[in-house]
C-alpha cells in the first residue's frame, strides 16, 4: 500500500515532483562544488602554516568532517535513495560524454561498427546454421541417409551424393520402391514420407518461367503437421496412382507475386512442362518444404505426377525403377523411441527393401541406414557455409576485442586524467563503491550508446552477406531476420563489453588515494605514467591487427590468384543462357531437332558472331563424366576410371576459343547418322595415350554395346566445374549425334551489350514454343565471378575488418603516444631547456612507438602462423605462412604506427622549455 500511495503522489502532480527532483540536484551540485573549493583552500593555508601536504589533508579532511555529515544528512532529508542516485549517476555520465565529442564519436563508432559486424555474422550464422523448419516440433523430425563402403549395390544416384575417404559414398536419396517398402514395414517412426525438389519449366499467368518445383508424397503435409494458409492440401488421394492428382499448393511467394494474393488463385491453372494443373492451396508464410530452411520450392505437386512433369528413363517414370536412387525420405520419430533403436530397425528394413527389389551382384556390398537430424532438412547450407561462417565468427569476435581494447585504453587515459576529481569526490565522503559505480555507469552508458548504433548497424546490414553471395540472374528468398534471440545476443555483448572495457579504469579510479592524488595534481610532475596497462592495450591491439591484416592479405591474394588463372578459353563478350525443354513434348530426338534449330536461330541474328551449345557449362560448379574404355581394353580394367564429358555444337571450339591443336572439329558433316566421332583435349591424351598419337584411336562410352566413337581431334585444356582445380582430362562429344539429349547451356559470342541482344535471343526462344523459357542469362564473366563468390565475400570482408582494425590501431598509438606527451611535458622542457634538439625529441617519441608496435606485431605475427592454418583449405595458391603477406602486414602495421605517433611527436619536439617550466 505504501509503495502504491509513493507512485499516486508521483504521477498526481507530476510538475511539483518534476520540480523538487530539479531543486535537489541542483542543491547538491552546488554543495558538493562548495565543499571541493573549501577543501582545497583549507589544505593550501594549512600548507602555509608549515604543515606536511599529507598532514594538511588530513587536518582539512577533519575540519570539513561535520560539513560532510552535513552534506550526507542533506542527501537523506532530500529522501534520495539508490535509484535516484543511479539517475544522478546516469546523467553525470551524460554531461561527461556530452562535454568530450570526439572521445564519445571515437568512441561510440568504433564500438557500433563491432557491434554491428557482430550482430549481422551472428544473424547469417542464425539463419544458415541453426534455424530449422517452420513446422510444428521440428526436433522430432528424423532424416534417412545411407552410407555404404567401396562397391556396394547403389550404382545410379540422381541427387544428394558424397564420396568418402576409402571409396564409400553417403547419400539422402532412395529408389521410390525401396521408399514404398520402408513405409509398409515402418514399425518405429509415426509415418514416413517422400519429397524431391528439381528446376521446371512452368508458365503462370501466361508467363513462362524456370520454377522449383517439390515433388511429395500424399502424407507430406500431415507428416510436416502444416496447413495451407489458403485452400487445402496435397492428400494421399492425390498420390493414389501415376497421374492421378493433377493438383498443386503454390508457395506464398508465388501467390503474392504472380496473383497479387488474390483468394481467387484456388481453382486457377498452371502449366508446369506442359502439364496442366490446378491450384487448391497456398502454404503459409515461412513454410519451405523439408529440403532446406532458407528458400521454398514454388510448386508443390504429387510425387505421383512425376511421369507426366519430369519423365525420365525408357517409359518416363521413376516410381517404378528400382535402379534410379532419386527420392528423399525423412519422418517424425515415435514418442519414447531412442533414436539408436530406430535406426537400427530401419537399417533391417533397408537390406531387406534392397534385396527384394535389386539383384544385388555377390561382392557387392548392402549400404547401412543412419537417421540424422531432419530438423534442417537436408542443411545444404550448412555443411557448406559451416566453416566459412566460423570463420567470420572469429574474425568479427577479433574485431570486437579490438574495438574494447581501444577503449579501455581510452578510459584508462581520461581515468589518470580524472584522479583529481575521484580524489575529491572520496575526500568528500564518497565511498569507493560509489566511484566505481559511477566509473562503470559510464561505460555501459558508452557501450549501450555503441550497441544500439551497432544494432541499427546490423539491421540494416543483415541482408549484405547473403546478396555477396547470391547471383545476379537468380532471385534470391533468402532473407536474413533479426529475431529476440538476435536482440538478446546483442544486449548481451553491449553489456558484457562494457564491463570489459569499463571495469579496469573504474577499478583503478576506485583505488585512487586521496592524499598522493591531490597532492600529484597539484603540480605536474616529471614521472611517466604508472603501469604498463595502457601500453600493454595498444600492444594487443596490434597484436589483433596484425592476425585481421595478415588474414585479410591471405584472402586477398587468393582473389588475385584465382583472377589470375588462365581458364583456357576467352571469356570476354560471351552471353550465357540454358534452354531445359520438357521431356514429355520433345522426347529422344525431338530435343536434338529443338537445338539445332535454335542454333540456327540464334547463329542468324545480327551481331552474333558465334554459337556454342554445350551440356556442361564451363566454370559453374557442374560437371558431368562417364567411364572412357578404349578399344583393345578390358571393361575390368577400365571400371571405375570415369572421364569428364561434354556435348558440344559444331561451333563450339570456335566460338569458346579453345585451339584444336591436332586433327580436327566438329563439322556439319558429323550427323546422327555418321561415324561417331569425339575430341579429347591435352590432359587426357597425356593420362589414356601416354606417349601415343590418340588420332585414329576408338572408345566407347560406360561400356554399352552402342558403336565405337573414333578420335578426330585433340583440342587444349581448359577449367571445367571450377579455376581452383587443374584442368583435367576431357572428351568432347557432338550433340547432334546423341539419341537423347535435354536441356543445353548456349553460349553467345557478340560485341553486343546483353540488353541490345537478350529480346532478340527471347524472340526465337518464343517463335519456336512459346512455353519454353530462357534460363538464367549471364555472361562468362559473370559465371567465373559467381564462382568465386566465396573468396568475393571473405576478401570483401576480412579487408573490411583489416581496415577498421588498422584504424582502432591508430587511434589507440595516437592517444597512448599523445597522453604519454601530454604527461611528460615538464621532462621534455627540461631536456629541452639542457640542449636537447627538437629531432632528438621527436625520435624519441617515434623509439618508443616503435618499440611497442614491434611488440604486438610480434604477438601478432606468431599468432597468425598458428591460426591461419585452420584456413588453409581456403585459400589458393598461396601456403598460410605467406612471406609476402606476413612482410606486407608486417610493414603496414609498422607505417601505421609511425604514421599515428607522428603528430605526438611533433607536439613534443615543438615544446618551449620556458614555457614548461611556467606551467610546472
Amino acid at each position: 500500500m505504501k509503495i502504491r500511495s509513493f507512485f499516486a503522489r508521483i504521477f498526481s502532480q507530476p510538475r511539483s515532483w518534476m520540480r523538487a527532483i530539479f531543486h535537489r540536484n541542483r542543491l547538491e551540485a552546488e554543495m558538493e562544488t562548495e565543499l571541493a573549493h573549501h577543501l582545497e583552500q583549507l589544505t593550501a593555508d594549512l600548507i602555509r602554516a608549515g604543515h606536511s601536504p599529507l598532514e594538511a589533508k588530513r587536518r582539512a579532511r577533519i575540519a570539513l568532517g561535520t560539513a560532510t555529515v552535513h552534506k550526507e544528512g542533506m542527501r537523506a532529508s532530500l529522501g534520495l535513495r539508490w535509484w535516484d542516485e543511479f539517475g544522478a549517476d546516469l546523467r553525470y555520465g551524460i554531461r561527461i560524454l556530452r562535454k568530450s565529442p570526439g572521445f564519445t564519436a571515437i568512441a561510440g563508432i568504433s564500438l557500433a561498427l563491432a557491434i554491428g559486424a557482430n550482430t549481422t555474422i551472428f544473424s547469417v550464422a542464425k539463419s544458415l546454421l541453426y534455424d530449422r523448419l517452420n513446422v510444428p516440433h521440428a526436433d522430432e523430425l528424423r532424416l534417412l541417409r545411407w552410407n555404404a563402403v567401396a562397391h556396394s549395390a547403389v550404382h545410379n544416384v540422381s541427387g544428394d551424393f558424397n564420396p568418402v575417404p576409402g571409396g564409400g559414398s553417403t547419400s539422402s536419396v532412395f529408389t521410390y520402391p525401396i521408399y514404398q517398402q520402408l513405409r509398409a514395414n515402418n514399425r518405429v517412426m509415426q509415418d514416413l514420407f517422400a519429397f524431391k525438389e528439381d528446376s521446371m519449366n512452368a508458365t503462370i499467368n501466361g508467363n513462362a518461367q524456370r520454377v522449383d518445383v517439390a515433388m511429395i508424397s500424399g502424407n507430406f503435409y500431415a507428416g510436416l503437421g502444416t496447413r495451407p494458409q489458403l485452400g487445402r492440401a496435397i492428400l494421399p488421394a492425390d498420390d493414389a496412382k501415376p497421374g492421378a492428382g493433377s493438383v498443386a499448393v503454390i508457395s506464398d511467394g508465388v501467390w503474392e507475386r504472380e496473383f497479387g494474393r488474390s483468394p481467387s488463385v484456388l481453382g486457377q491453372t498452371i502449366t508446369v512442362n506442359r502439364s496442366l494443373l490446378t491450384i487448391v492451396g497456398v502454404n503459409p508464410r515461412g513454410f519451405t518444404g523439408a529440403k532446406n530452411v532458407q528458400s521454398s520450392p514454388d510448386i508443390f505437386a504429387p510425387i505421383s505426377m512425376q511421369p507426366l512433369i519430369d519423365p525420365r528413363g525408357k517409359n518416363g517414370s521413376m516410381l517404378e525403377n528400382t535402379g534410379l536412387w532419386w527420392v528423399n525420405v525423412a519422418g517424425r520419430i515415435k514418442p519414447g523411441v531412442p533414436s539408436e533403436q530406430a535406426q537400427a530397425a530401419l537399417d533391417v528394413e533397408l537390406a531387406a527393401a534392397i534385396h527384394g527389389t535389386m539383384t544385388v551382384k555377390a561382392d557387392e556390398s548392402i549400404p547401412h541406414l543412419e537417421l540424422a537430424d531432419g530438423s534442417r532438412g537436408l542443411n545444404f547450407a550448412g555443411r557448406m557455409f559451416k566453416k566459412p561462417v566460423y570463420v567470420l565468427m572469429t574474425l568479427t569476435g577479433f574485431v570486437l576485442l579490438l574495438a574494447c581494447a581501444n577503449i579501455a585504453n581510452l578510459l584508462l587515459a581520461r581515468g589518470a586524467q580524472r584522479q583529481r576529481e575521484m580524489s575529491v569526490r572520496l575526500a568528500l565522503g564518497a565511498g569507493r563503491s560509489r566511484v566505481l559505480r559511477q566509473m562503470l555507469t559510464e561505460s555501459l552508458l558508452l557501450a549501450g550508446i555503441g550497441g544500439a548504433a551497432g544494432l541499427l548497424l546490423g539491421y540494416l546490414g543483415r541482408n549484405a552477406i547473403p546478396r555477396l553471395m547470391s547471383n545476379p540472374w537468380e532471385r534470391n528468398d533468402l532473407n536474413v531476420s533479426v529475431d529476440w534471440g538476435v536482440v538478446a545476443f546483442v544486449a548481451g555483448v553491449t553489456m558484457l563489453t562494457g564491463l570489459v572495457f569499463g571495469l579496469a579504469p573504474a577499478w583503478l579510479a576506485a583505488r585512487a588515494e586521496v592524499s598522493s592524488s591531490l597532492k600529484e595534481g597539484a603540480q605536474t610532475t616529471t614521472r611517466r605514467r604508472k603501469g604498463l596497462s595502457g601500453k600493454a592495450l595498444v600492444a594487443f591491439q596490434i597484436a589483433l591487427s596484425t592476425l585481421l591484416v595478415v588474414g585479410a592479405g591471405l584472402f586477398l591474394r587468393t582473389l588475385f590468384a584465382l583472377n589470375s588463372v588462365d581458364v583456357g578459353f576467352r571469356t570476354d563478350h560471351l552471353i550465357l543462357f540454358s534452354i531445359d525443354p520438357p521431356a514429355r513434348r520433345y522426347g529422344p530426338g525431338k530435343d536434338v531437332q529443338l537445338h539445332q534449330l535454335l542454333e540456327k536461330a540464334f547463329a542468324a541474328l545480327p551481331g552474333v558472331q558465334g554459337v556454342a551449345p554445350s551440356s556442361t557449362p564451363y566454370i559453374a560448379d557442374n560437371m558431368d563424366n562417364s567411364e572412357f574404355l578404349l578399344e583393345g581394353e578390358s571393361p575390368a580394367a577400365a571400371q571405375g576410371l570415369a572421364e569428364d564429358v561434354n556435348l558440344v555444337g559444331d561451333t563450339f571450339f570456335q566460338t569458346m576459343g579453345i585451339p584444336i591443336v591436332a586433327g580436327r572439329s566438329f563439322g556439319p558433316q558429323d550427323t546422327a547418322t555418321s561415324q561417331k566421332v569425339g575430341i579429347v583435349n591435352q590432359a587426357l591424351a597425356k593420362q589414356r595415350f601416354p606417349n601415343t598419337n590418340p588420332i585414329g584411336k576408338r572408345f566407347r562410352i560406360d561400356d554399352t554395346k552402342d558403336e565405337w566413337v573414333q578420335i578426330v581431334g585433340i583440342c587444349g585444356d581448359s577449367h571445367y566445374m571450377n579455376l581452383r582445380d587443374d584442368p583435367p582430362g576431357q572428351f568432347f562429344l557432338p550433340y547432334a549425334q546423341q539419341p537423347e539429349l535435354g536441356g543445353l547451356t548456349y553460349a553467345i559470342r557478340t560485341q553486343l551489350e546483353p540488353a541490345q541482344l537478350v529480346p532478340a535471343l527471347r524472340q526465337v526462344v518464343k517463335k519456336a514454343d512459346r512455353d519454353l523459357p530462357i534460363v538464367d542469362i549471364r555472361t562468362q564473366q559473370e559465371q567465373i565471378a559467381a564462382n568465386m563468390q566465396m573468396e568475393c565475400t571473405f576478401a570483401a570482408l576480412t579487408s573490411g575488418f583489416g581496415v577498421l582494425a588498422l584504424a582502432l590501431a591508430c587511434v589507440g598509438i595516437y592517444g597512448i603516444m599523445a597522453y604519454s606527451v601530454a604527461n611528460r611535458r615538464n621532462e621534455i622542457g627540461i631536456r629541452m631547456a639542457l640542449g636537447a634538439q627538437p629531432g632528438q625529441v621527436r625520435g624519441m617519441i617515434l623509439r618508443e612507438s616503435t618499440w611497442l608496435a614491434g611488440s604486438g606485431i610480434v604477438a601478432g605475427v606468431g599468432a597468425a602462423l598458428l591460426l591461419t592454418r585452420l584456413v588453409k583449405t581456403m585459400l589458393y595458391g598461396i601456403q598460410p605462412y605467406d612471406p609476402i603477406t606476413m612482410s606486407g602486414g608486417v610493414l603496414i602495421l609498422l607505417a601505421v604506427a609511425l604514421a599515428a605517433s607522428w603528430i605526438p611527436a611533433r607536439r613534443a619536439a615543438g615544446v618551449q622549455p620556458m614555457e614548461a617550466l611556467r606551467h610546472e
